[in-house]
């Protein structure tokens, strides 16, 4: 089984707070807080990077025919793919609490003082859960304090999320600023298309009951996640039509972001179709601030959504 000794991720977090053991750093500002998320806010290392040691992703285990993997640690995304087109097992698996209490304790050791923990949607996963244990763990026995954060979303709406938090703490916030960044009032949206319904069936993401409907009718619904869950947003009969209405919701969200002041960040998920999602790009170059990013969608999520899968999230 992989990454059931913590994997690379865990070795790394380990490493930092030993050479700042060795090193003899002062403690941190109590004000300086680091930053926890998973591997469903699907944010790129590239993006993290200017952070350093302050921000954590901890890994979401996906399963293929009982195996283990971790995403940024093993090639998890090809394997995924071939698993899913030859119908091989696939599922995942929480985080375990000790990940998380080891995670914080790591970061206690570096000197931190607070942490914000920013997770996957728990009436999607039990991720969130995880982290409250493992922070309980961590505060009583190296004094750190944590405030667990649930998103209420996933992929890079979640993402979006941690860089706002990033933000607020590399401001110099306090832990409850910074937990308050990562819960705005009107959240980041993802909106998605599936070729097929039974992935997220058998990953109980739907019920069979809407799957079995959605087949049986040739309905390519338009999906969303509100409220923490995955719900249909439309039910097109076509995938082209269900695409078209993605970028039309996508333009009617990116308009309501900018008539409240702020320009809209916009980015495409995409998991086996990556020239659908080029095109739906260059639809929406218009309507974004900067740039539209193209970022994979995570091993975790297309476990669930199956390959084709086609997100527009905009913050």
């Amino acid at each position: 089984m992989r990454g059931t000794s913590g994997g690379g991720w865990l070795a790394r977090l380990r490493g930092l707070a030993a050479e700042a053991r060795r090193a003899g750093d002062p403690p941190r500002d109590p004000r300086h807080v680091a930053v926890v998320t998973d591997s469903a806010a699907g944010l790129p290392a590239e993006w993290l990077a200017p952070h350093g040691e302050s921000v954590v992703v901890v890994p979401i285990p996906v399963l293929i025919a009982g195996e283990e993997f971790q995403e940024g640690y093993d090639d998890v995304a090809t394997r995924l793919a071939i698993a899913l087109a030859s119908g091989t097992p696939v599922t995942t698996s929480r985080p375990g609490p000790g990940a998380f209490a080891t995670a914080y304790a790591a970061l206690a050791a570096a000197g931190y003082r607070s942490v914000v923990s920013i997770h996957l949607s728990g009436r999607l996963s039990g991720t969130v859960d995880a982290a409250r244990v493992g922070a309980e763990e961590a505060r009583r026995e190296h004094g750190i304090e944590v405030t667990v954060v649930d998103s209420r979303t996933a992929g890079l709406a979640q993402g979006y999320l941690v860089l706002d938090a990033l933000r607020a703490a590399a401001a110099g916030g306090g832990a409850h600023e910074v937990a308050a960044a990562a819960a705005p009032t009107r959240l980041p949206s993802i909106d998605f298309v599936v070729p097929s319904l039974e992935q997220l069936r058998r990953g109980g993401r739907i019920s069979r009951a809407a799957s079995v409907v959605g087949t049986m009718l040739s309905v390519k619904p338009l999906l969303t996640v509100r409220d923490g869950a995955i719900q249909a947003r439309e039910n097109p009969r076509t995938l082209a039509r269900a695409v078209a209405r993605l970028v039309d919701v996508a333009r009617s969200e990116a308009e309501a972001v900018a008539a409240s002041g702020r320009p809209p960040r916009i980015a495409l998920h995409y998991f086996g179709a990556p020239e659908q999602a080029e095109e739906i790009r260059h639809e929406l170059l218009e309507l974004a601030a900067e740039d539209v990013q193209l970022v994979p969608l995570p091993a975790v999520l297309g476990a669930h959504t199956g390959i084709g899968v086609v997100a527009v999230v905009v913050a």
